[in-house]
């Protein structure tokens, strides 16, 4: 049977992960394939954290809604008659099946089930024949609420209700996009979401590493944002997120076969950010990827330790659509990606079957993954956090 690994000594190991790029190693395997852990690591981060879940250009109208699920816990996403945006759970409060899946527009959400029938806020509104059940008040059902808050055109929600705000925490990211105008971009969202059997670090450590960008994408497409003029922005402490400024060699360079913009140019873009892309990441299911004429994105749910899933999504300068090439513009810049996509995927099952080995251990860094150092501190952080926590409650 397994030795566990939540003991002392295994979170004191972490120490190592949180030292300057040039002295520190790798998370230890198990943080990525480890299935108690992973149970750690939902309450550690998941069940207390801003999880990303959609944009607000899908709820145009009253009634709109979507739904999703994150380590196991489903969400439905609406738009209420006022005009704000609530999330809650799906969860019929009488026997458990859930009263919403997929998208569409609704007045109100009946469980088909028993035909128990709930509001746009929330509240039991109906639900027949229980007029011989004892000590029961329909006014005091209502389906679990949970914190909603927008940042950049981006729903994110939290199961915790003491959570505290996200955006003051986003104010780096958020100031680093300012002229991108991401909360009046035009979007294209991708079609279906994509399965992928990998932990989710493993795909924020991919998302943010400029080490690998012309040693695994080499060649002249990507070989216009080299390694080496990747740059990481000191950040505040408490920041919930963190990014990276990778230099080109040409100004307004775009991936596609002529190098150079397709789409309009965000306009309020200055000369220095016309010479560079970013990376950001928003842990633990937002990232992002932009250019002078497009903003990639990826949401992510959790599904266990070794598998999650993604929707990608692109956002264009306001007007762009107007163009009667667009489509095929944005296509163009989409389809040149597939390929340096098909090659992240490969790398990342290989990690992953890689971590999962008696034989992996803890590496080293090149400066060129000083993203993984501000993936690291936010991850121990939390760690250590609610590792403290759970010895408190043990010692009560």
């Amino acid at each position: 049977m397994p030795r566990s690994v939540l003991n002392d000594a295994f979170f004191k190991s972490f120490d190592s992960s949180v030292l300057d790029i040039s002295r520190a190693d790798t998370l230890p395997p198990e943080c990525y394939n480890d299935p108690e852990f992973f149970e750690f690591e939902k309450d550690a981060i998941f069940y207390r954290d801003w999880l990303c879940v959609g944009r607000v250009g899908w709820l145009k109208e009253s009634g709109d809604y979507f739904t999703t699920t994150n380590v196991g816990e489903p969400i439905v996403v609406l738009k209420n008659p006022a005009g704000e945006i609530k999330a809650f759970s799906p969860v019929c409060r009488h026997r458990a099946a859930l009263v919403a899946e997929g998208s569409g527009n609704a007045r109100s959400f009946r469980c088909a089930y028993h035909h128990w029938t709930y509001g746009l806020d929330g509240r039991l509104l109906g639900a027949p024949a229980m007029e011989k059940t004892c000590d029961w008040d329909p006014k005091q059902i209502r389906l679990p609420e949970f914190k909603v808050e927008i940042w950049l055109g981006f729903i994110f929600v939290n199961f915790d209700q003491n959570a505290a705000p996200l955006a003051p925490r986003l104010q780096a990211l958020t100031n680093a996009l300012a002229n991108y105008d991401i909360e009046n971009a035009e979007e294209r969202r991708g079609v279906e979401p994509r399965k992928e059997p990998w932990n989710w670090k493993v795909r924020y450590e991919n998302s943010n590493d400029g080490y690998h960008a012309n040693r695994l994408h080499g060649g002249p497409v990507h070989d216009i944002c080299p390694s080496d003029l990747a740059s990481f922005p000191e950040l505040p402490a408490d920041t919930a997120g963190y990014f990276r400024y990778n230099q080109n060699t040409h100004a307004d360079a775009s991936f596609n076969p002529t190098l150079k913009a397709l789409l309009p140019i965000f306009p309020k873009l200055t000369s220095e950010e016309r010479h560079r892309m970013m990376f950001l990441c928003v842990p633990p299911t937002l990232t992002m990827f932009a250019r002078v004429d497009m903003v990639a994105y990826s949401i992510f749910s959790i599904d266990g330790p070794t598998e999650m899933t993604a929707i990608q999504g692109w956002l264009a300068a306001p007007g762009a659509s107007k163009d009667p090439l667009y489509d095929l513009k944005i296509s163009t810049n989409i389809n040149t990606s597939v390929p340096i996509f098909a090659q992240d995927r490969a790398i990342d099952i290989s990690v992953q079957k890689g971590l999962q080995s008696r034989f992996a251990g803890r590496g080293r860094y090149s400066w060129q993954e000083g993203g993984q150092i501000e993936l690291n501190k936010w991850l121990v952080n939390r760690y250590r956090r609610a590792w403290n926590d759970r010895k408190a409650l043990a010692a009560e």
